[in-house]
């Protein structure tokens, strides 16, 4: 599909734009707006900041992220997994390295959506994918166990240390606390989903336990006052830019902007396998990019496109990018009408909320995949991935998560296969080729494999003996790449052979196999005549060399 610019991606999708198809956007707008609602407060305070600092950011890209987006579909906003790596940076560097961090991968996210790297993203294995969403989703339900349970713990450096935390001492939950979680998590669990399209059972259950929290006159902790403001007190200024200390934000930066660009072209996947229309790619990362750099300048935290909110939207049958304007629009309403009602939400409710969206984020059906067919491959990066996002920076576990499957699929390319058999008179006449069976020195080498510096041991073992090889054939129609250490073991080969008066012949050669056989001149030294479309016409052609062995 060619790349389009965001002007013609606009073009094509208002083209038949009518009054009943923005009745249908109104609707999913609203729909949506209803559901980011909690999700938003929630994913704020996840964060480290605050529920106001997650209503400004899905506002904001809401309205410009949904407005530059490069599919009609993507609902922007804080997300779980954005939250997972926030907290860490808020516990490290306070809400203003969130800003910074968040600035500057706005800035990157921009700069590889214009030169148009997005393609690269897609390099991240599945499995570590898997992996790493499902350790982000643990890091988001240990983090609010303090919050089920009404209590404080010491923060610690990792998820895994906050959950060994809790066995290290006495624990006096708040029943209170608990009873209010308990009761968002059994609605949101129970509530049918056809009702979830009318009334999303996670504002349901923040309306319920909110009453219930109120009527009872519990004190526990709320969400306290909601700025009735885009521009919030506490945001990014740019004085307060540490341009000396940039270098210490390096990690979080890259953390953000990985996260950021495989979260959004995720989400665009999903959205074009429902819809069938195609994301670009890198329309989008500029999207986010520009998004994600003007958001702390407002007090808010770095977005991303947020999957389960863009499925609704496409459930909900909207059809353009207006849905995610107008379920912006329905946000920055409810700041100004509902903030009073939101203040009052207990901290505990948005807990059973976070450990709901928790489990659900898991993406189960990849998980009973891999594990139902036994891919150990795929088995080890997502269960190293998992554990290393847990107990380390979520940047390190995508990097040792993508080392180890492309080492163990290295390890598989190296493992070329090669199957030396001796000629079958008998099989060649079954095909209908006559030979005079005179020769029982010809050898073919079945090649299945790319042939590259990995796979050259493997190589140069198969072919360490070849005591009474007469003329050896090299089938290579399994063979899709040669690099120089491939020519380097074919051309010794070669010698090999010469020097004992032998004969190496090549057939079923791929066209860009050939290429790279010629640039390396070593077409020239095996001769043109000794390159054939199948072994079965080579056999032939070997069957009418001298032999020096026949001879004997």
């Amino acid at each position: 599909m060619p790349r389009r610019s965001l002007p013609q991606l606009l073009k094509d999708e208002f083209k038949d734009y009518s009054p009943a198809v923005f009745q249908k956007d109104l609707l999913a707008g609203l729909t949506v707006a209803a559901v980011a609602l909690p999700l938003a407060l929630a994913f704020g305070v996840a964060s480290g900041a605050s529920a106001a600092a997650g209503l400004v950011t899905a506002i904001l890209a809401g309205l410009v992220i949904g407005l530059l987006s490069g599919a009609p579909y993507q609902i922007s906003g804080p997300t779980g997994a954005m939250s997972a790596v926030l907290i860490v940076l808020v516990q490290r560097y306070g809400l203003e390295g969130i800003w910074v961090a968040g600035l500057f991968s706005g800035l990157l996210l921009l700069i590889i959506g214009l030169l148009r790297l997005g393609r690269f993203i897609a390099f991240i294995p599945s499995p570590v994918i898997t992996g790493f969403t499902s350790g982000i989703a643990l890091i988001i339900f240990i983090g609010q166990i303090d919050g089920f349970l009404g209590i404080q713990t010491p923060s610690a450096e990792s998820a895994l240390l906050k959950l060994a935390g809790y066995f290290q001492g006495e624990i006096l939950p708040d029943w209170h606390a608990m009873t209010i979680a308990s009761l968002v998590i059994l609605v949101m669990v129970f509530w049918p989903a056809k009702f979830n399209a009318r009334f999303p059972a996670s504002l349901l259950g923040i309306i319920l336990a909110t009453a219930l929290n109120w009527l009872m006159g519990w004190d526990d902790p709320v969400i306290g006052e909601i700025p009735q403001t885009l521009f919030l007190a506490d945001r990014l200024q740019l004085p307060a830019i540490p341009w000396q200390n940039l270098p210490e934000f390096i990690a979080p930066i890259l953390t953000i902007t990985a996260l950021g660009a495989v979260e959004s072209l995720l989400c665009g996947a999903v959205g074009a396998n429902m819809t069938g229309k195609r994301m670009q790619a890198n329309q989008e990362l500029v999207a986010q990019g520009v998004g994600n750099m003007l958001i702390p300048f407002f007090g808010g935290v770095p977005a991303t496109a947020a999957i389960a909110r863009t499925s609704v939207a496409v459930k909900s049958g909207g059809q353009t990018r207006l849905v995610s304007i107008i379920h912006a629009l329905g946000l920055l309403a409810s700041m100004f009408l509902l903030a009073p009602v939101m203040a009052q939400i207990p901290l505990a409710a948005l807990a059973g909320v976070l450990m709901v969206t928790a489990v659900r984020m898991n993406e189960w059906e990849a998980i009973r995949f891999i594990f139902r067919h036994r891919f150990k491959t795929a088995m080890l990066a997502f269960g190293l991935t998992m554990l290393a996002t847990i107990a380390l920076d979520l940047t390190q576990a995508i990097l040792i998560g993508t080392f180890i499957t492309g080492a163990i699929f290295l390890n598989q390319l190296a493992s070329i296969q090669i199957d030396v058999q001796e000629v079958d008179p008998e099989k060649l006449k079954a095909r209908g080729i006559q030979t005079a069976a005179k020769c029982r020195h010809i050898r073919v080498a079945f090649l299945t494999g790319p042939l590259f510096f990995a796979a050259t041991g493997n190589f140069n073992e198969a072919f360490a003996d070849l005591r009474d090889t007469h003329a050896l054939i090299l089938s290579m129609r399994g063979v899709p790449l040669v690099d120089t250490s491939g020519l380097e073991v074919i051309h010794r080969l070669h010698e090999k052979l010469h020097t004992r008066g032998g004969t190496l012949m090549l057939a079923g050669v791929h066209d860009n196999v050939r290429a790279t056989l010629e640039r390396a001149g070593l077409l020239d030294q095996i001769g043109a005549e000794n390159l054939f479309w199948s072994s079965d016409q080579a056999i032939v052609a070997a069957e009418k060399l001298d032999c020096v062995y026949c001879a004997d």
